[in-house]
């Protein structure tokens, strides 16, 4: 006999699926029309050409605007360099396509599409909330969902760091800690969608998880730094310092809001230190909540977000809802990627406001007392030989008074 619970359960999921699949079908269609329409038109063009300037001109040049005009040329892409038309990623990114640069342009996109499909799905398969036809439904909504299908077309980076996220979130969930930070690794690959993941770990006392979080992303950043040399460094911090300049690229941060742009680096600075120290009031519960603290906190803090790093909010909304919350957490989350989902349209507003009543739900969460947190205290008491042998010795002396109890 179906139980009610159970019925409830199936109805949601084919309400899931009825309103995924179309979504999903859709996206599909429109990434592939885009194609059609302009195959250079993506941000996958600009990373082919600055794999094949570093091997032409060497790896401190990928950020001369110069060569990157020339390379532009050479692929016929007939794009003019311009304020959001440039590479300026880390030097991994342009590495990751190197393997591509001897391929016609048509194969090298279509394998790095491959691949951001691939790290799409093994996120999904990590990450995701549910088991059976209800995870299958969370794979429709997230190719349905439009900064996903978004940063497929454009073939950015940004699925690549949520896979890494959720790589990390996996093996720290299986007890393999120092694995787990050497994952976050892939956060060279565009470092402000998740750059308090390894604080956020080191605050909830995860120590082993952080060192291997300084291990991976030490050694990707020697690399890049040694690569690059005095002069590409420069140019890099010019091309950074520039494209924080743009309006456009904080119209999804809490410069929105704020407009002066030192009244918003302040808030974000208190944010950035509030979501840490709300992974570490976290630290007793499970491996979901640094990570959702990292990433919700993160993309408020971060200094430009565009559409398609707002993936990164969808792989929070699987972890937080891996972690058993409560039922009403389900309405939220749909909720804000509805907000997401409709920014185009209605703006930045109600996605910002989503993000900031999420930090004030875990604020409560993690400013509540947790009787999870008394468990374990009582389960360290019981296993640690000192107190125990207080307790025999209360036993025999029956004089409790001369045990301090509040002794760690």
């Amino acid at each position: 006999m179906v139980t009610s619970s159970a019925r409830w359960r199936n109805l949601g999921t084919a309400a899931g699926a009825a309103a995924a699949v179309p979504f999903a079908a859709y996206d599909l269609y429109q990434w592939a029309a885009a194609y059609v329409a302009d195959r250079f038109h993506n941000d996958f063009t600009f990373y082919l050409a600055a794999a094949r300037i570093g091997l032409a001109h060497g790896w401190p040049n990928i950020y001369d605007l110069n060569l990157q005009q020339a390379e532009l040329d050479a692929l016929g892409s007939g794009i003019k360099i311009a304020e959001l038309a440039r590479y300026i990623s880390p030097p991994p990114v342009a590495w990751a396509a190197v393997p591509l640069t001897p391929l016609p342009y048509a194969v090298a996109y279509g394998a790095w599409s491959i691949l951001l499909l691939g790290a799409l799905a093994l996120t999904w398969y990590w990450a995701a909330p549910g088991s059976g036809r209800a995870r299958i439904v969370h794979l429709a909504a997230a190719v349905g969902w439009l900064p996903v299908i978004y940063a497929l077309q454009l073939g950015q980076p940004g699925i690549f760091v949520a896979l890494g996220v959720a790589a990390s979130y996996w093996l720290l969930r299986t007890n393999r800690p120092l694995w787990a930070g050497i994952a976050l690794g892939a956060m060279m690959l565009k470092p402000q969608l998740a750059f308090l993941a390894p604080l956020a770990l080191l605050a909830a006392r995860r120590d082993k998880a952080a060192v291997g979080s300084v291990m991976g992303l030490g050694a990707l950043a020697g690399a890049s730094a040694f690569a690059l040399g005095p002069a590409g460094i420069a140019a890099y911090r010019d091309l950074l310092s520039f494209a924080a300049g743009v309006p456009v690229n904080r119209e999804l941060t809490l410069a929105y809001f704020a407009g002066d742009l030192n009244v918003t680096r302040a808030i974000q600075a208190g944010i950035a230190i509030w979501s840490l120290f709300l992974a570490y009031r976290m630290r007793r519960r499970g491996p979901e909540w640094p990570f959702v603290c990292a990433i919700v906190g993160g993309m408020l803090a971060t200094p430009y977000v565009h559409l398609d790093d707002l993936v990164m909010l969808g792989l929070a909304a699987w972890l937080c809802l891996r972690a058993n919350p409560p039922s009403w957490t389900w309405a939220y989350a749909l909720a804000g990627v509805i907000a997401v989902e409709g920014t185009p349209i209605w703006g930045p507003a109600p996605l910002i406001a989503a993000e900031l009543c999420a930090v004030g739900l875990l604020s409560v969460a993690a400013l509540k007392h947790d009787n999870r947190d008394a468990e374990q205290h009582d389960a360290e008491r019981q296993h640690d030989p000192g107190l125990h042998r207080d307790r025999e010795h209360l036993a025999t002396d029956r004089q409790p008074e001369a045990v301090d109890v509040g002794q760690p």
